[in-house]
């Protein structure tokens, strides 16, 4: 490890160099060469987890090598784990538009709106409002929030969430007096729609209820700039468009809302919530929502992976690639005869979500998955197939998984050719 023990997690490993001012065709290949998951198979699978950069799992690796080799003891190792967790809140800071003392580490999205949810003073009849699409990270603490305190949940019903109109009124509709809360996807995890947040945060406001955004599919995919969108909290996963690893996550909370949402003290404290040097004082910043207990590899990648997305790619290029190639995949799986698109691509970011006309949805996935190696998911809510659309992906990848959904809608379960295959005959 060079450097001295609190200094680790600095050296860059450049399996293949990305810069922002290549051209596109040229950063494309130095890219996906930096992702060697893409390999494996037609990664459209980014809404759950993404390739992670060659770089970040070499850090991540050679500092599990060293706290093996050496440990993890030393007092200016933790101070280290201090540095980089600052670096970590910085990248997040960067990618929503906020400022890093406004920045909690968390362990996941969920973790960052069970804090949200759960910060606030209920009381028996308190009324949360969310929406019949939301994922099952934001209506676990809604849920929990009803069985033990009686607090009321209302449902907005937005329908696939591709009609703005209708998805405010829904919202006007729902937050009543009494309301506390609004939990709000910024990207729908279902159809991939993009909810008009700040119209929704706008009438909260005006009623004295706070909103907090499951930023899950949205951050790292699209632009996002939270003060635009003036909500109170604002959660967002490593693992998924920040290609980062699992277990983090990051948590923004606005300044005016950290009286308001108030973890308790015995349920979230970090020494990391104290001057970095031990003197124990206490940092009146969203360092507060942070808990203890980060491993200190993934604290590492994930700083790596945002720094590498921000410095080396450019947002630019990929909110730009990743809106354009999700928006040609979503285009050309309309064109074909007997695909139901579910996602509204007149709102779109880069989850497409579709059906195939006599198929079940995990039925039709397992066959393209055979066809073609791809790696999705199926949406059993809505019983449909859903692709997360990186700016890594190329359009011959595009065209050979929609290829092969053409080739499933032509035909049934039943009638589908078989697949050629080859037979390994172990001598043995």
């Amino acid at each position: 490890m060079a450097g001295a023990i609190g200094g680790w997690g600095h050296r860059r490993y450049d399996t293949a160099v990305v810069s922002p001012f290549m051209a596109d065709a040229e950063k494309l290949a130095a890219v996906r060469a930096a992702l060697p998951a893409l390999a494996s198979g037609i990664h459209l699978n980014t809404g759950s987890v993404g390739p992670m950069p060659a770089e970040v799992a070499a850090a991540m690796a050679e500092l599990e090598t060293y706290e093996r080799d050496v440990g993890r003891a030393h007092f200016d190792y933790y101070l280290g784990l201090l540095d980089r967790m600052a670096e970590a809140r910085a990248g997040v800071a960067a990618v929503i538009g906020a400022d890093l003392d406004e920045i909690a580490l968390t362990h996941a999205t969920t973790d960052g709106l069970n804090v949200g949810t759960w910060g606030l003073d209920w009381r028996p009849g308190d009324r949360a409002v969310t929406s019949t699409q939301e994922h099952a990270g934001a209506l676990g603490p809604l849920y929990a929030l009803r069985d033990r305190l009686g607090v009321e949940i209302t449902f907005a019903d937005i329908g696939d969430g591709g009609d703005d109109e209708r998805t405010v009124a829904a919202f006007d509709q729902a937050i009543a007096p009494g309301t506390r809360l609004v939990s709000v996807s910024h990207v729908l995890w279902s159809t991939g729609a993009v909810v008009p947040v700040a119209r929704i945060a706008a009438i909260a406001r005006e009623r004295g209820a706070l909103v907090v955004v499951d930023g899950a599919q949205a951050a790292g995919a699209i632009p996002v700039v939270v003060r635009e969108l003036a909500v109170d909290g604002y959660a967002v996963p490593a693992q998924k468009w920040l290609l980062g690893p699992e277990g983090m996550g990051a948590l923004w909370v606005a300044r005016d809302a950290w009286d308001r949402i108030r973890p308790s003290f015995a349920g979230h404290f970090s020494l990391a919530s104290y001057d970095s040097r031990g003197s124990g004082a206490w940092h009146p910043d969203a360092r507060r929502f942070e808990t203890a207990g980060y491993h200190r590899p993934s604290v590492v990648g994930m700083a790596r992976a945002i720094g590498w997305l921000s410095m080396y790619v450019g947002l630019d290029y990929v909110f730009r690639r990743g809106a354009a190639t999700a928006r040609r995949a979503a285009d050309a799986l309309a064109a074909v005869p007997g695909v139901e698109l579910l996602t509204p691509r007149h709102q779109m970011a880069t989850l497409v979500a579709f059906r195939i006309r006599g198929w079940p949805a995990q039925a039709a996935l397992d066959e393209l998955g055979a066809r073609v190696f791809v790696i999705a998911r199926t949406i059993p809510l809505v019983d449909a197939i859903r692709i997360s659309v990186g700016f890594f992906n190329s359009d011959d990848e595009i065209d050979r998984f929609v290829a092969a959904v053409r080739l499933l809608a032509e035909h049934t379960p039943e009638t589908l050719p078989p697949r050629r295959m080859l037979a390994i005959l172990d001598e043995g």
